[in-house]
């Protein structure tokens, strides 16, 4: 899936000049957690968000200093916190620096740049334009369009085959040996492993195959001893 499957096409702006008072009253109102920042002309310049408004003189949250860093003399962050906590308008607290993506960017690169800059929120920009936005509950939203049919008709001998065949896909030598029984849809996994993890593993392995309707997990945890023996 991509970023156009499951961004929110409705876009909530500000503008630089924004009163951070209404910034908040548009983030309660919109239900989101963060909007981009433009210009007159609908280019992306920033973006904000509610973690621009936690740390505020009006709620005595500014962020407490450290006895280390209030002996520094011309410490830089101390300037930065205080702007965070006083400005009124969003051009004085907003991140200048947007992490985007494109409308045909994969979800998986989006859950990437989520983890690794730490936000909830990503615009989807198109000629430098906002078009959109994906957030972690679009992302959820893209999961439940993959929720398995309730109703899926596959025969036992079929999911004993694509169990065992998830099971030797991903080459899992700790399962020794293994047995799949299945009645009814309910998959019975027989045998033994090396520990409660491997354990999970399969039983998580045979739960998303098609037309599973529950998974009877009988595998057997092998005594330390044994399992490094084996």
């Amino acid at each position: 899936m991509l970023a156009k499957d499951v961004m929110t096409r409705q876009v909530h702006t500000v503008t630089p000049d924004t009163s951070i008072f209404d910034l908040a009253q548009l983030l309660l109102g919109a239900q989101v957690s963060a909007v981009p920042v433009v210009d007159a002309d609908g280019t992306l310049l920033g973006i904000v968000s509610e973690a621009d408004l936690v740390h505020r003189v009006e709620l005595g949250t500014e962020r407490e200093r450290s006895w280390l860093l209030r002996l520094v003399p011309n410490d830089a962050s101390r300037v930065a916190d205080y702007i965070k906590s006083h400005a009124r308008r969003v051009a004085d607290i907003m991140t200048a620096s947007v992490v985007t993506v494109a409308e045909d960017t994969p979800l998986a690169e989006i859950a990437r740049l989520m983890d690794k800059h730490h936000v909830k929120c990503i615009p989807v920009v198109r000629d430098g334009r906002p078009v959109g936005a994906v957030s972690r509950a679009n992302l959820l939203q893209g999961l439940l369009a993959h929720r398995p049919a309730q109703d899926v008709q596959v025969t036992d001998e079929a999911i004993r085959s694509a169990v065992a065949d998830e099971f030797a896909k991903n080459h899992w030598p700790w399962i020794w040996p293994a047995n799949v029984v299945v009645e009814q849809g309910v998959v019975h996994l027989w045998g033994y492993v090396y520990n409660e993890t491997v354990k999970k593993v399969c039983g998580v392995a045979a739960e998303q195959v098609a037309g599973v309707k529950r998974v009877e997990n009988h595998l057997v945890v092998l005594p330390e001893v044994l399992a490094f023996g084996v």
